[in-house]
């Protein structure tokens, strides 16, 4: 699906992923209108202004919240592609605010696809998380109920237009929230030494411009119902730590509420309906709304016991690795 002259919304437009993919949009196509739907209007004026648009040009800012339906449905008139990145992410938060987590992730997703279906639009594709496999927390909990509520979505639509998708990938590099940042300010403020979890924690690990084009690239395959998952590396919370603060000590504080000590994106039961893209993953859906055999299906299955977690994984960063990414990332234009 080409972003030329499409008409396109972005939900949680203010949050670290959509302001990349709106600065990818801007850069890279000639969007007819690009729509940032968020509710905090202190954010979307702060983001007005880092893009430099004193002309707005293609650009709408839309202040509302995915619990509101009829906001949604609203802001989705004439909208071609929906990319849907809201959602409530903190693991401690969602657990000491289930209700709210429930309402944003969960009733938030059915909103998007009944607003979607109503108003017309021909594709939606969803943000998911490493935390939605085996989830042992309500934020994993909630974002596989999201996961599930866009894939079934397409049997809502009838087989036709809209069609829906899940991108589910790892710890994004640098992002709001993430250990690199509070590493970085806690060492700029002169901290010796840095709190890590447990020395054993692993995360798969993706750049925003890597979980932007990746996202973009999967608008091309998708057909409907699928969750695809990227090729990433892992990397250990000691080479985080080794490769912020090589000089810092390590203070052991204990694994948080709702954590886990490894990250899964595909679990063993997921595999028998895997395939194997070559750059990625796709958990292909149980029920498909389109023809499987018309490709001969796309891909090599993966093996029945297979499962892609990052204490397992081929592919790793070392501390050395991921210093040169983080100059990379943070260099001047990078993005």
């Amino acid at each position: 699906m080409s972003l030329n002259d499409a008409s396109i919304l972005v939900t949680g437009g203010t949050g670290s992923f959509g302001t990349a993919f709106l600065k990818h949009c801007l850069e890279r196509y000639r969007p007819r209108r690009l729509i940032v739907f968020s509710r905090d209007e202190l954010k979307q004026s702060e983001l007005s202004q880092a893009l430099g648009t004193t002309d707005p040009g293609c650009l709408r800012f839309f202040i509302g919240d995915v619990r509101d339906r009829d906001r949604l449905e609203m802001a989705m008139r004439g909208v071609d592609l929906v990319v849907h990145a809201a959602a409530l992410k903190q693991v401690t938060a969602a657990e000491y605010n289930p209700f709210e987590c429930i309402q944003t992730n969960v009733i938030g997703a059915e909103n998007v696809v009944h607003g979607a279906i109503r108003a017309g639009v021909k594709k939606v594709i969803a943000l998911s998380t490493d935390k939605a496999a085996s989830p042992i927390n309500l934020y994993g909990a909630s974002k596989l109920a999201s996961d599930k509520i866009f894939t079934a979505a397409n049997h809502l639509s009838g087989g036709h237009e809209p069609r829906f998708a899940v991108v589910r990938y790892g710890n994004v590099l640098n992002s709001r929230g993430s250990v690199v940042p509070v590493f970085a300010r806690l060492l700029a403020d002169g901290a010796t030494s840095l709190p890590i979890t447990d020395p054993r924690m692993t995360r798969f690990c993706i750049t925003l411009q890597q979980a932007v084009d990746f996202v973009v690239s999967c608008l091309d395959l998708m057909r409907g119902g699928e969750v695809f998952v990227p090729k990433i590396p892992s990397m250990s919370i000691l080479d985080v730590a080794r490769a912020l603060g090589p000089a810092a000590d390590h203070r052991i504080v204990g694994i948080r509420p709702g954590e886990k000590l490894h990250e899964t994106l595909i679990t063993s039961d997921d595999a028998r309906a895997t395939r194997d893209l070559g750059d990625r993953f796709v958990i292909e859906p149980s029920f498909a709304v389109w023809d499987r055999t018309r490709d001969g299906g796309a891909g090599t299955p993966v093996g029945e016991d297979f499962h892609y977690a990052s204490d397992t994984n081929d592919a790793w960063l070392s501390a050395e690795d991921l210093r040169r990414l983080l100059q990379d990332t943070l260099a001047p234009g990078a993005g």
